[in-house]
């Protein structure tokens, strides 16, 4: 469920572009020196929200540096470092593994189950270390795995599993944010797995899979329903963000909320409609 929180690119400056690739980079190095290899090939740019946000929140001392690295051995890039990067990072490997371990159930790869065992040795740490944020992500997606098996069609329970997940690991630390940052989170992670949902459901329904929006798919309104479901998410969770007394790279995370987060919605829906155009 990987790759919907991201930016719309040209609506961001140049500065604000570079900041947000600096964070990145920091993830990737972060991840490359906590977890080797392994844990760079679980990167993501979902979790840049993760370390942009809390950087605005809490501020603090950061540490930038222009670094070359292999994928982009030809010049050098900025990249930032902070503790809330390197949570990031640390967040980053506990969803890889747990998402692969998805897989590995769902559909039996033998390759995701071999790269899970990696990854778990990577971050036994981990589970000791973020006891709670471990805790929701395996409850969380082990009650969605109820609802694939029960063949449920409550969307708003399982979609709430997701948002109960990313809520717990938007909390970096209980404190007077705690559920500002919940709530941003549940929205957002409601908005995901309604997104994921909606990009896998022709495929889903061709290979007989669960997907709570096959119970909808049929209704004629379908299209504006959904729109306007995943607007009230965004809302939702845009409400709760703007709560938090965020100024540093401020633009960046409302670049992402209020408009990247629909850049991959527009992408899907052109892709339907392609896919449909064609069976006319």
């Amino acid at each position: 469920m990987f790759g919907y929180v991201t930016i719309n690119k040209p609506e961001l400056k140049i500065r604000e572009f570079q900041r947000y690739q600096g964070y990145y980079c920091g993830i990737c190095r972060s991840l490359r020196l906590r977890y080797g290899f392994p844990g760079q090939m679980a990167l993501n740019y979902d979790m840049v929200f993760l370390a942009a946000l809390l950087t605005g929140l809490y501020e603090g001392k950061e540490y930038r540096a222009m670094r070359r690295c292999v994928l982009h051995p030809a010049g050098k890039h900025l990249s930032i470092q902070n503790p809330y990067i390197d949570y990031a990072a640390d967040m980053t490997m506990i969803l890889a593994y747990h998402n692969l371990m998805d897989d590995w159930q769902d559909d039996r790869h033998v390759a995701s189950l071999a790269a899970a065992g990696i990854l778990k040795r990577k971050c036994k740490i981990l589970e000791t270390g973020y006891p709670r944020q471990w805790k929701a992500v395996s409850s969380c997606i082990k009650r969605l795995h109820g609802y694939e098996g029960e063949n449920n069609t409550d969307l708003d329970g399982a979609s709430g599993c997701m948002g109960q997940l990313l809520g717990e690991i938007l909390v970096y630390e209980k404190d007077a944010w705690e559920e500002s940052l919940k709530t941003v989170g549940f929205y957002l992670g409601k908005f995901v797995y309604l997104m994921d949902a909606y990009e896998d459901l022709l495929q889903d329904e061709k290979r007989g899979r669960y997907n709570p929006l096959l119970f909808q798919k049929d209704r004629p309104d379908f299209e504006e329903w959904f729109f306007q479901t995943l607007n009230m998410m965004m809302a939702g969770c845009a409400r709760a963000f703007e709560r938090l007394p965020v100024i540093k790279d401020v633009a960046i995370l409302r670049n992402i909320l209020y408009a990247g987060v629909w850049t991959k919605y527009d992408c899907i829906v052109k892709k339907r409609e392609e896919r449909t155009g064609e069976l006319e």
